[in-house]
């Protein structure tokens, strides 16, 4: 009897690992903590300029004949030389801006503003048709 022969099983081939390669270490940044925000700088403070002083648009010397007749019309009464004097030169001229103009050269020729003045608003009301605002003062400067 022939025995028979085993089978031949090759053998596995042998399979090595490879190298053992650790891997690299896992770095975290440090934690930095932010500085905190800043505040915003104020806003600028504003000063709130005055309001200009209205002024005449004419040379006021020109005025000058003008208020020299109202001053004159405190002793005689108003009549038709302060409407010859004044209104022509004040005739382009708005209302306020009118009595602006006349405040001004009553302050110039230093007269008493307290007594010219009513005759002057009243010579622009009456004679050249201006008309001051209501409770119209002279601007102090």
């Amino acid at each position: 009897m022939v025995t028979p022969t085993p089978p031949v099983v090759p053998n596995p081939p042998v399979v090595t690992p490879p190298p053992y390669v650790p891997s690299p270490p896992v770095v975290t940044p440090p934690i930095v903590p932010t500085p905190p925000t800043p505040c915003p700088p104020p806003p600028p403070t504003i000063v709130p300029t005055p309001p200009a002083q209205p002024t005449c648009p004419i040379d006021a010397l020109k005025l000058g004949a003008c208020v020299d007749v109202l001053g004159g019309l405190i002793h005689i009464g108003i009549g038709g030389s302060a409407k010859q004097t004044c209104c022509p030169l004040l005739q382009g001229l708005v209302d306020l801006d009118a009595a602006i103009c006349l405040c001004t050269t009553i302050k110039l020729k230093l007269l008493n503003i307290n007594i010219i003045l009513p005759i002057a608003l009243q010579v622009l009301v009456d004679d050249c048709g201006k008309y001051p605002p209501k409770g119209f003062q002279c601007p102090s400067s």
